[in-house]
């Protein structure tokens, strides 16, 4: 049996496609509809140097997201594969403002190259991204997270919200 074999038993999430995969296709899509169709820059040439200042600041936010969750589920001893068991709820550090700080993190890496590369493409694609992580990722996870731990994590999503 392989580890998705198990999903059907409560074991795990469910989560049958990887999320950074998601936001990666959702990403190609928008730069191909760039290719496809044509350019639909952000700014002007002459400002992509401040546009890509932003783009700086996407990614640096998004670095700090990603590298805090990440430890996070580390120091909790959780694998960050959504597909895999919890051995614990993590709601200290990063998940104190968020529940979903890899996503937020992922969003803005996401949003980070869109903007480094001046094309709103991308961008208008990144609604659907979002709604298949919100609805088939997190979703999944909350309904697991919620059979897991009952009123411990119940409690949690009543002091933390979703997103931020």
């Amino acid at each position: 049996m392989s580890e998705h074999d198990n999903d059907s038993d409560d074991a795990t999430p469910g989560v049958r496609f990887p999320p950074p995969l998601i936001f990666l296709l959702g990403l190609l899509a928008g730069i191909g509809l760039e290719y496809m169709l044509f350019d639909w820059t952000l700014v002007r040439p002459e400002r992509l140097f401040w546009l890509r200042l932003l783009a700086l600041g996407f990614a640096a936010a998004a670095a700090w997201l990603l590298v805090a969750a990440l430890g996070g589920f580390r120091r909790q001893g959780n694998d960050p594969r959504p597909w895999r068991e919890d051995s614990a709820l993590v709601v200290e550090g990063i998940y104190r403002h968020t529940r979903n700080p890899m996503y937020v993190g992922m969003a803005l890496a996401y949003v980070a190259i869109a903007t480094w590369l001046n094309t709103l493409w991308p961008l208008l694609t990144l609604g659907p991204v979002l709604f298949a992580i919100r609805h088939y990722v997190i979703a999944r996870e909350e309904a697991y997270l919620e059979r897991r731990f009952g009123e411990a994590y119940r409690d949690y999503c009543r002091r933390v919200r979703r997103w931020m």
